[in-house]
């Protein structure tokens, strides 16, 4: 997965994990961690990125492998529990109860707030089905609800129910009997909500989080956002003054559209400082779209659409053709005479193409710099990073690293972390619709394509993308998933149309439920959006002889097919 934190999902507190959570403090020049406990919820993406939206640090937690003796050697300043399908009574949810009797303050959500609710002595019971929206009455004064509303909209979806007790104290309720949130008695640091505070329905999520956060948690640091960008942009005015010039990759993207905004703000919005360069050919069918609605008639941006298939055809498919010989040669050099076919050649070979393309706008546009969106984890997935003896292992070849411009390269983003990222563009302007898009691998198309990339096969991926995110979309499923996908496989399958049959393609799409992308959960999505996706590709995509949808997880799949 593009983009991230740099360790991914804790299981256990050893030295090498401690080590990197220090680099990553310091990284985001904080002294504080939270953990999010991930139990499975479909939300539980939603919950990260509300945490990432405060500014504070949260690292995902296994709640199977973690213990109380593992959170006690990362010290959070506190906990979340997120929702998850598990029921405390009938299937108990893993996780080592002993984390409730540490003293750190814990706000259970759904199912984590039933788990608290059982840990104190107070049952659990099935029944009391809540589902969809509601209004909850705070009743209390508590520290959680400071500055919501007497009564507000919240969102629930369970099935389980907290019975009243004199070891909880009630703070909220969406009726008479209803436990809607809570305190304990007895360890005044363990709070229990049933709703989803991360969802949009509940109105003051926001605020809820803000509260336990910088309230009941009393955190001190936030990312600090404000000042970050400020020191960014000041940094880059410096290299900017007397009228230079920059070239820029543009995606569409939250990273590329941060690095944009900060450029923009070193030189003041001067027409004619910067130039956008957007690269067609394997891209998403709507990421030209949000470029052309945001950037296209922007006085201070120059914006250049390159369409750039046929290079990426000529050297991904390997045609019997002469034009491009300097790529061609190039390619020869990296991967030797064949085409590239595997997963890791078709990215190497991708980079050359990207290369060249920002290379020959910049000398049109008479640029002094190229700038690209690349991120502290590009970096240190492609074996880059901070300097120390030890092995740094490659987990991918990103496209915007180490490329070797004929130009100095600004990246003003390569100290920041995805949300961190995410945070600074939000502090100086970035449409948010462009920050909360799914994340999309920097070599496109060409690695949700098994084999050799063929012109008619680029053109199958990107007509099932289209459909697919479409009706993700109609749905309302969109933002619930966390990244969705469409593979073109190497296999055929007899198909059968009218009175005619024949062979063709396996298409396999995918989404996940995620938080941070090192681990994820298959989203379970409802069965009449599985009936209109193979309706529709069937029907209207040419040479598909059968659909299917990915049902493992991460581990031990990949969220990306290559």
């Amino acid at each position: 997965m593009d983009g991230g934190i740099m360790l991914d999902t804790l299981k256990k507190a050893t030295p090498v994990a401690l080590a990197a959570i220090e680099e990553e403090m310091r990284v985001r020049k904080t002294t504080e961690v939270f953990l999010i406990f991930s139990e499975g919820s479909q939300f539980d993406h939603l919950v990260y990125q509300r945490a990432a939206k405060r500014g504070v640090y949260c690292l995902v937690a296994d709640p199977a492998k973690v213990t109380a003796e593992d959170v006690l050697k990362v010290n959070p300043k506190g906990i979340v529990i997120t929702g998850g399908p598990a029921s405390v009574h009938a299937e108990p949810p893993p996780f080592d109860r002993a984390i409730f009797d540490l003293g750190i303050p814990v706000l259970g959500i759904c199912l984590g707030g039933q788990m608290i609710a059982q840990h104190v002595g107070v049952t659990v019971a099935h029944g009391g089905s809540e589902f969809g929206e509601h209004h909850m009455q705070v009743l209390s004064s508590s520290d959680l609800f400071r500055d919501c509303p007497q009564t507000m909209p919240v969102l629930q979806s369970h099935s389980d129910e907290i019975q009243m007790d004199p070891r909880l104290e009630l703070l909220g309720s969406t009726g008479e009997e209803k436990v809607s949130a809570f305190r304990s008695i007895e360890k005044p640091y363990l709070y229990g909500v049933q709703f989803h505070p991360e969802v949009p329905e509940t109105e003051k999520g926001d605020t809820i989080f803000e509260n336990f956060f910088f309230g009941i948690c009393r955190a001190q640091d936030r990312f600090p956002a404000e000042k970050m960008a400020k020191k960014k942009i000041d940094e880059l005015k410096v290299k900017l003054a007397g009228g230079k010039k920059v070239t820029l990759g543009l995606s569409g993207g939250a990273d590329s559209s941060t690095a944009v905004h900060l450029l923009k703000e070193a030189v003041d919005g001067e027409p004619h400082r910067i130039q956008g360069v957007y690269i067609k050919g394997i891209d998403r069918p709507d990421d030209e779209a949000f470029v052309l609605k945001y950037y296209a008639n922007q006085p201070w941006l120059d914006l250049v659409v390159v369409d750039a298939t046929e290079r990426f055809l000529e050297v991904l498919a390997w045609p019997k053709m002469k034009h491009f010989k300097k790529i061609r040669r190039a390619i020869r050099r990296l991967l030797g005479m064949g085409p590239p076919v595997t997963m890791k050649a078709k990215r190497l070979a991708m980079r050359v193409v990207y290369k060249a393309v920002l290379e020959e706008q910049a000398r049109i546009f008479g640029a002094d710099f190229i700038a690209q969106g690349t991120l502290y984890t590009d970096i240190s997935e492609s074996g880059g990073g901070h300097a120390s003896g030890a092995r740094k292992a490659v987990i991918k070849i990103h496209h915007n690293t180490n490329l070797g411009f004929f130009l100095p390269e600004l990246t003003p983003l390569d100290d920041c972390v995805k949300d961190g990222g995410r945070d600074i563009g939000r502090e100086i302007g970035v449409p948010e619709e462009l920050l909360v898009r799914h994340p999309f691998p920097g070599p496109g198309l060409i690695v949700r394509i098994e084999g050799e990339i063929t012109r008619e096969k680029l053109a199958m991926a990107r007509q099932l993308d289209g459909i697919y995110i479409e009706e993700l979309r109609r749905f309302g499923l969109y933002h619930l998933v966390w990244q969705a996908g469409v593979v073109v496989t190497l296999s055929e399958h007899t198909y059968t149309k009218g009175d005619d049959a024949g062979m063709g393609v396996v298409v396999i799409y995918w989404a996940v439920w995620s938080v941070n992308g090192f681990t994820a959960q298959a989203a379970e999505l409802p069965h009449e959006f599985h009936k209109v996706i193979q309706r529709r590709f069937g029907n209207e995509v040419s040479g598909i002889g059968a659909t299917a949808y990915r049902t493992s997880n991460k581990p031990y799949s990949t969220i990306e097919w290559g």
